[in-house]
């Protein structure tokens, strides 16, 4: 799905601010989507923040590449409301997301999973073209944006981890979201991004790498949600 295809992509970064803020309200809690979309929140006002007191070298592109980072994960949002089928990293979440034996740090987990692991790629595709811009002059404030991600990772893992009595290394639990790492997904992400802006001038063979990287994605996304009681 294009951009110009999603029915309602926001055009401003208070227009996604307050998309996420009405999800968090509309939605119970516990829902798996609910609990991913209070992360995402916490983070992209986080952002905003940093947008303002001149953190990032370029600004508009890096609120540029927000927008639209965020408009993909309201596009899956919009699309399961509207009983459309969303992007194969989404569907686990949204399929999984009032299990009552998967636990909020897996929900979390695994919306980060699908939003860094195949839509940040498409994200800075899109803002490469929107603001014909080369991949160069994105990297380091995609560096600073990964920085803010990775402290606001170790808060929610720690938010979100059961108590200490809980976190016997052996415990299935403990092993399955200690496997998976968010600056591991972001350099996947960095090189998913410098392969397809290679490929643009095949975009079949763009657009089948393209569908691969989102079902593996998806199957990280299964493996994450996996119920343990």
């Amino acid at each position: 799905m294009t951009e110009a295809d999603q029915p309602c992509a926001p055009r401003t970064f208070d227009h996604v601010v307050a998309r996420m803020r009405t999800i968090d309200t509309a939605l119970p809690p516990h829902d798996g989507v609910a609990i991913f979309n209070r992360v995402y929140l916490s983070v992209t006002e986080e952002v905003g923040r940093r947008l303002i007191t001149g953190h990032f070298h370029h600004p508009a592109a890096t609120e540029d590449l927000a927008v639209r980072f965020a408009g993909r994960y309201l596009a899956a949002l919009d699309a399961v409301a509207a009983g459309r089928r969303p992007p194969a990293c989404w569907r686990p979440l949204f399929q999984l997301r009032r299990h009552p034996a998967v636990r909020p740090l897996q929900f979390a987990l695994a919306g980060i999973n699908a939003h860094i692991g195949y839509d940040l790629a498409l994200a800075l595709i899109s803002t490469c073209h929107g603001r014909e811009l080369e991949p160069a002059a994105l990297e380091g404030d995609f560096d600073r944006v990964g920085e803010v991600l990775v402290r606001m990772e170790e808060r929610i893992r720690e938010e979100l981890m059961p108590g200490p009595d809980l976190l016997d290394v052996a415990d299935p639990f403990t092993h399955l979201v200690g496997a998976w790492s968010l600056e591991r997904a972001r350099d996947a992400a960095w090189a998913t991004f410098r392969t397809l802006w290679g490929l643009r001038g095949l975009p079949e063979v763009a657009e089948e790498f393209s569908d691969r990287v989102d079902a593996g994605v998806g199957l990280v996304g299964r493996c994450l949600l996996t119920p343990l009681g």
